[in-house]
């Protein structure tokens, strides 16, 4: 799955470390989930649309 956070926690200046402690994940589950090695839980993409106030499907897309 594709997605944008990688894109969107720059723009805020956020490191992964910063993105992680908002969301209550390790960095690594960030860091995954930025690379694609893993797709997020369905309450987590919901975590990550509210705390970027964006719809999910602005954020992930099928590859």
């Amino acid at each position: 799955m594709k997605n944008r956070l990688k894109v969107l926690r720059a723009e805020r200046d956020w490191s992964q470390a910063d993105l992680a402690q908002r969301l209550d994940v390790s960095r690594q589950s960030v860091n995954a989930i930025e690379t694609g090695k893993y797709d997020p839980s369905l309450p987590l993409a919901f975590r990550i649309a509210r705390l970027f106030d964006m719809p999910i499907e602005a954020i992930f897309q099928d590859a």
